[in-house]
Formats: C-alpha cells, structure tokens, sequence
C-alpha cells in the first residue's frame, strides 16, 4: 500500500507539493506556540522579582525610620543638687544640656555659684549636678561636672585635693559615691577645710581601711 502512495505521489507533484506545504506549517505552528509560551512566562517573572525587591527596599526604609524615631525620641533623668531653686529629678529629651536642667529647677538661686557647673555639657542618663555656692569655695568647672553611679577616674598622677574638689571630682575617687562626697563637702564646710589628709577617717561612713585605700588619691595640698 505504501508503494502505491509513493506512486501516486510521484504521478502527481502538486499534491506532494502541498502535503509538503502542510507538513512545514504544522512544525511551525507547534513551534511558534512553543516560543511564545516561553516568551510569557519569562513576563510573568518579573513583577513577582519586582514586588519582591519593592516590599524588601520599603521594609528596610521603615526600619530605619523607626530606629531613627527611637534615637530622637529617647528619654534621659537627671538629678539637680545644690543652689537651685527646685531640687530633683527631671525629664529631657536625648542631647539636652546642663542649662535646659538648670532651667527645669527654676534657675539658680541667689547664693548659686554659677561658674561652678558647665551649662552648655550635654546630659547623660541618670547624671548628678550639683550646683555650688559662692560659699563653698569650689574650682570652677571647666570640663565634665556630671557624675553618676558608674562615674571612674581619668588617668592622671595628680591627686584630689579634699579642699577645693567639686562634688562631681570627689565622685571619681575609688569607692566614693554621690552621698559620700556629699559629706566630705559638708565636713569641708562645717571645719573650714581639712588639715590632713587622716581627717577624713571623721567623715561618717569612712573607717580606717576606706582612708587607707583613700590616701593614694587624694591630698589637702
């Protein structure tokens, strides 16, 4: 039978012609589909890839927003002693300063020693200022006059002189918190200043050892 079909192809041309026609439109068409499935596809790809690194960008944009936000938005306490107006702890925002506190308490009182705390420092969280009076013959602060719980001493050779440290000074002494300095100041006060450095053994809550530990950094010189 299939000799007979390649007869009667050979016999007549034109519908071998044709066939051939047929045969090369149909392995076309196939073809074409083929590509153009391909084609769409590769289309559809790309919003997904798109969206995909769009909700990335944003969501790392917002969070550094948000920490921006937190950074500005932080809160710090700070406690004010000494000659103002109104003792206490205060309430400011991150990167306030010594003056903005100093305003907080009502301002300096009469008798205030204004030259004894650096009103343009910023604040830290959980600081102590003390503000002196005209009276209490202190050096002037030209540096840091802040002092907190975790205070610690610069490295230096010089010593604390017990006569004319601030508040915030005696508080870098090895072992001497807020309220001890507090009474080394009262005592300087009460006694006109000290005469030794073994008269600290009469401030309260300093025995022997403490004053021994104390010698190596401090002097009434």
């Amino acid at each position: 039978m299939i000799e007979e079909i390649k007869e009667k192809l050979l016999e007549n041309k034109t519908l071998a012609a044709v066939l051939g026609i047929i045969l090369v439109m149909i392995i076309g068409f196939f073809a074409w589909l083929n590509v153009t499935k391909t084609t769409a596809d590769a289309q559809n790809d790309l919003p997904a890839l798109s969206t995909t690194f769009s909700t990335s960008s944003s969501a790392s944009d917002l969070k550094t927003e948000r920490s921006s936000s937190q950074t500005e938005t932080q809160k710090v306490f700070v406690d004010i002693k000494g000659a103002v107006k109104n003792e206490g702890v205060y309430e400011l925002s991150n990167g306030s300063r010594v003056t903005d506190v100093v305003k907080l308490a009502g301002g300096f009182t009469e008798d205030a020693d204004k030259k004894s705390v650096n009103l343009a420092e910023k604040v830290t969280d959980e600081s102590v200022i003390y503000v002196a009076r005209v009276d209490e013959n202190v050096a002037p602060a030209t540096t840091n006059s802040q002092a907190n719980g975790s205070a610690q001493q610069e490295e230096s050779s010089d010593k604390i002189n017990l006569n004319t440290a601030t508040l915030a000074e005696l508080q870098t002494i090895s072992g001497i918190g807020a309220k001890r300095a507090q009474d080394i100041i009262d005592y300087r006060d009460a006694n006109g200043g000290f005469s030794s450095v073994d008269d600290l053994a009469n401030v309260s809550g300093i025995g022997e050892k403490t004053l021994e530990k104390l010698k190596s950094e401090v002097t009434v010189d």
